[in-house]
């Protein structure tokens, strides 16, 4: 289940890649004058940003209930995840199309190829460690699911980000590597334009989808159908109750809240009955640690 991953990890990961990646970047763009280097550039820049907000989303969702906010902070982490496949669009996707186009108009001959494929190299195993960290956690929630199926299904904000920030990362680190190779071998600059083009598209693609599937958590989902079954089973296998009338809940980042209706087996007092109330929901949060508020609703319905 989703308590079971750690995102900060994942997090670290790809902060501390991003971070040596884009000054290696940086020093290429301008050492090279390739486009689709500059354009990675910026990418991995704006990734390094995207890292530091998610760590601030995920330490503001970690704020006590108030007043205010009775059901505590946990949508936080879902705000500036928003706010992260927001920036993945406009700094990432949309300045390496501006970047990639303008280069079009005003080519410039590629300096030292090598030195840029060198660091393409350095970024890809840089990266290809953060997605492995990033991996590490997915494979714990998964459940046997395919990556597509996590991906629209899981209710771990920070950890969709970084999975899309690092694939998208990998993608473009080959798209920039062929610009520069087709570049290198024809003479033409178009071609290392082209290559700065087809990073943006895709960092368009990877930060809509990334928003869609964020805006879903920020509505208001649920958990995952394979915790809420757990979660029904557990109740159902509970001695004190007849039958599970329904339930209800809403996933609050890290947190959940859940509202169960359940006819319960009679008792001998109205004391007994309200600790059968409590053992069942002190089991229920004893296998489901996520859960920070539990309402229990008993019924006579038959």
């Amino acid at each position: 289940m989703s308590h079971n991953t750690n995102s900060l990890k994942s997090i670290f990961f790809a902060l501390g890649a991003n971070g040596a990646i884009a000054v290696a970047k940086f020093l290429a763009a301008l050492f090279t004058g390739s486009g689709a280097m500059m354009a990675e550039a910026i990418h991995s820049l704006a990734d390094t940003g995207n890292q530091l907000l998610l760590l601030l989303g995920i330490r503001m969702a970690r704020k006590p209930p108030s007043p205010d906010f009775p059901l505590g902070h946990g949508k936080e982490v879902y705000f500036w995840s928003f706010i992260v496949a927001l920036m993945l669009f406009s700094m990432g996707g949309l300045f390496s199309i501006y970047e990639g186009i303008h280069k079009l108009h005003d080519p410039e001959p590629l300096n030292a190829p090598f030195a840029a494929l060198s660091v393409l190299l350095f970024s890809m195993i840089a990266e290809g460690v953060s997605l492995w960290g990033c991996m590490r956690e997915v494979n714990k929630e998964r459940h046997g699911r395919g990556i597509f199926t996590w991906f629209r299904e899981t209710r771990t904000s920070a950890l969709l980000v970084v999975f899309g920030e690092d694939s998208a990362a990998l993608l473009g680190l080959l798209f920039a590597g062929a610009a520069v190779v087709a570049t290198m071998v024809t003479g033409n600059p178009m071609y290392d334009a082209i290559g700065s083009i087809g990073i943006g598209v895709l960092l368009v693609c990877i930060a809509v989808c990334v928003g869609i599937e964020v805006k879903s958590l920020l509505v208001g989902q649920g958990v995952e159908e394979v915790v809420r079954k757990e979660m029904l089973d557990c109740l159902s296998a509970c001695p004190e109750v007849d039958e599970v009338l329904n339930m209800l809940t809403l996933q609050l980042g890290e947190d959940v809240m859940v509202a169960v209706k359940a006819r319960m087996h009679p008792a001998r007092s109205c004391d007994d009955f309200v600790e059968n109330i409590n053992r069942c929901e002190k089991t229920l949060r004893k296998q489901f640690p996520q859960i920070l508020w539990l309402f229990f609703e008993p019924d006579n319905k038959k």
